[in-house]
Order: structure tokens, then C-alpha cells, then sequence
């Protein structure tokens, strides 16, 4: 293939690559602004947990000998 094909390719992936990546952060956008919405609306259903120690989170280490 010649130098032009190479260049023309090039240039016609990075122009949608581009689109296809604005796009995917449109839609993440989107996603992220109905569930904060859905979140603020219902607060009975996200209630904070309990804060916990690290100790409470990790199981105790017993070394295998």
C-alpha cells in the first residue's frame, strides 16, 4: 500500500476513535447523572454503613509453615 493509503487510514482511525471515545463518555455521563438522581431521590435505599477498622476488615494472619 502506498505512503497516502497509510496516511489516509491513519487519519480516518483517529478521527473515529475520537468520536467513539467522546461518545462512550457522553454515555458513562448520562449513566452517572440518572443513578446520582435516582440516589438523591430515594436516600432510604443508599443508607451509610458503619464505619469499620482496618482490624475488622481483614481476617487474622496465620502463617503456613
Amino acid at each position: 500500500a502506498g505512503v497516502h493509503r497509510q496516511i489516509l487510514f491513519t487519519t480516518v482511525g483517529w478521527f473515529v476513535g475520537y468520536y467513539l471515545a467522546k461518545r462512550m463518555d457522553y454515555i458513562h455521563a448520562k449513566v452517572d447523572r440518572e443513578l446520582f438522581e435516582y440516589v438523591r431521590q430515594h436516600p432510604e435505599d443508599f443508607k451509610a454503613a458503619e464505619k469499620k477498622r482496618i482490624g475488622e476488615l481483614l481476617e487474622d494472619f496465620h502463617p503456613v509453615r
